[in-house]
């Protein structure tokens, strides 16, 4: 049997101001906190919804990469309210990559294989746990309804790319400039 991966470093977006077309697939890009969790052992004390979910999951062992999310009322991303902890029963992860499953790497897969294992793991999953639904359209008309909707933009993935841990040029990252992502990075130091 192999043995599971442990700590996974996350393959990072670069920036792009126009989303490309073909052969890449799209998600919505929600404000909340990065995590990769490896079935419910990486996450902290804030979120509990998604840990007992992972938990929860029908495989023996998985690392899935995501974002902590906790929605305001409207139903959007809302990130003071998992900054601050003002909702923690109602954060859940928004899951977009399967690494790792019952000990297979999956890291040389391509991003359509993984997106669909993910897919097929997450049936079942309880409400702390939300797959992060891909768009096979236009890249620039999916990030101009995004930025219609007021959300933080959309990751474009190229469908052939394996998981690489570090900045890639297969996943790009297309910010809407009126979301409050934006304005906040530009307000506060985070470090960058």
């Amino acid at each position: 049997m192999p043995v599971p991966l442990g700590f996974v470093s996350p393959c990072l977006r670069r920036r792009s101001s126009r989303p490309p077309g073909e052969a890449w697939l799209h998600e919505i890009k929600h404000d909340g906190f990065r995590v990769v969790d490896a079935q419910g052992r990486h996450t902290g004390e804030a979120l509990q919804p998604p840990r007992q979910a992972l938990a929860g999951l029908r495989s023996r062992f998985c690392i899935i990469d995501g974002e902590a999310v906790c929605c305001g009322d409207n139903g959007v991303p809302s990130f003071d309210r998992i900054r601050y902890r003002r909702h923690d029963a109602s954060v859940f992860l928004y899951a977009f990559d399967l690494i790792e499953l019952n000990g297979d790497d999956l890291r040389r897969e391509t991003f359509e294989t993984r997106k669909a294992t993910l897919t097929s793991l997450l049936k079942r999953a309880s409400p702390g746990l939300r797959l992060n639904e891909h768009i096979e359209a236009d890249g620039p008309t999916v990030f101009a309804h995004a930025c219609k909707m007021g959300l933080e933009g959309i990751v474009s993935k190229r469908k052939a790319s394996p998981y690489r841990s570090g900045r890639s040029s297969d996943w790009l990252k297309s910010k809407n400039p009126a979301c409050e992502a934006v304005r906040r990075e530009a307000e506060e130091d985070w470090g960058q």
